[in-house]
């Protein structure tokens, strides 16, 4: 995923364009994510017993991945997310591992 928990991203489109968040949850099926605080719906709960008030609960609904894009943590811009394949262990214990990078400033992300 080139998106994933506790990025920074930057809403592109919608009712919050342009405001920055944390990433909540991500939905890989649905391809969707929640921000934090961004795209806040409000529900509206009936009451469970007599006597008690209903309540209006606010909270973020998932946001589609192609209407964010992530903050690099090193160069602070909003950008495309790459990858690279990178050999991590010595001798025979050598694994390749992939990680994603920053487009415009080509340092790791992860």
């Amino acid at each position: 995923m080139k998106i994933k928990t506790n990025d920074q991203v930057k809403i592109i489109a919608g009712k919050d364009k342009g405001k920055t968040g944390k990433v909540q949850q991500v939905f890989p099926k649905e391809n969707r994510a929640s921000v934090e605080g961004l795209n806040l719906l409000v529900k509206h709960l009936r009451p469970s017993r007599r006597g008690e008030k209903g309540q209006r609960v606010e909270f973020p609904a998932p946001l589609n991945l192609s209407n964010l894009q992530l903050l690099c943590p090193k160069c602070g811009k909003p950008t495309r997310v790459g990858f690279q394949t990178m050999a991590i262990g010595e001798g025979e214990a050598k694994t390749n591992k992939k990680v994603r990078v920053c487009t415009k400033c080509r340092k790791l992300i992860d």
